[in-house]
C-alpha cells in the first residue's frame, strides 16, 4: 500500500526551500506571467481532415489535430514503414526495427540516386574519417572510455561495403555486356 503523500506544511518545514515557487508573487517570473482567462477552455484545436494515406499508431484511434508530412512515404521504404505502422504497435520492437530498415532502405535509395547525379557521395570526406588521422588519432582513440571502440573495426565494413559491392556489381554488368558482343 502506498504512502500518503506528506502535507504542504511537513514538506516546508523538513526541506529548506520548498515550495518557494508555490506563490505567484514570489515567483522571479510571476510579473511576466499573464493568465489569459479566454484561452483557458479553449480546448483542442480543430482536426484536420482525415488522410487515410497518412501513418498513425494502432494504439491510437485518431491523428493527433496537427500533423504534417515533411516528406510523404515513398518506394520500398515507405512499404516498410507503411507495414510497420499497420501491423505493429509501438510497444514492439518489430515496429521500430522496421522503421529502421525503412531508413536504411531510403539511405540506399539516396547513395544509388546521388551516383546519377553530377556530384556523386564521397563516403571518405562524408564519413569523417580523414579528420580521424589529423586531428590527434591516437589520443582522442585510447583512454577516454569511448563506446564506439567496441564497433570499430565494423565502420570501414558499413561505410565502404555498398561502395565495393555496388563497384563489383557494375564491373560485372559491363563484363558481361562486352563479352556479349
Amino acid at each position: 500500500m502506498p504512502r500518503p503523500a506528506p502535507d504542504r506544511a511537513a514538506l516546508r518545514a523538513r526541506i529548506p526551500g520548498w515550495g518557494v515557487d508555490l506563490d505567484p508573487a514570489h515567483r522571479p517570473s510571476g510579473t511576466v506571467e499573464t493568465i489569459d482567462e479566454a484561452a483557458a477552455g479553449r480546448g483542442m484545436p480543430p482536426r484536420q481532415a482525415d488522410d487515410p494515406g497518412r501513418e498513425r499508431s494502432i494504439e491510437h484511434a485518431f491523428l493527433t489535430p496537427v500533423y504534417g508530412t515533411a516528406q510523404p512515404l515513398h518506394g520500398l521504404s515507405g512499404r516498410i514503414r507503411r507495414l510497420a505502422y499497420a501491423r505493429f504497435s509501438e510497444g514492439r520492437a518489430a515496429h521500430w526495427l522496421l522503421l529502421i530498415a525503412g531508413d536504411r532502405v531510403e539511405a540506399v535509395g539516396a547513395h544509388v540516386r546521388s551516383l546519377a547525379t553530377a556530384r556523386p557521395d564521397n563516403p571518405i570526406t562524408e564519413t569523417g574519417i580523414l579528420s580521424e588521422a589529423r586531428r590527434h588519432p591516437i589520443r582522442s582513440r585510447f583512454g577516454r572510455g569511448r563506446v564506439d571502440q567496441r564497433h570499430t573495426w565494423l565502420d570501414p565494413l558499413l561505410v565502404a561495403g555498398p561502395w565495393v559491392l555496388a563497384g563489383w556489381v557494375v564491373i560485372r554488368i559491363v563484363g558481361r555486356a562486352l563479352g556479349r558482343r
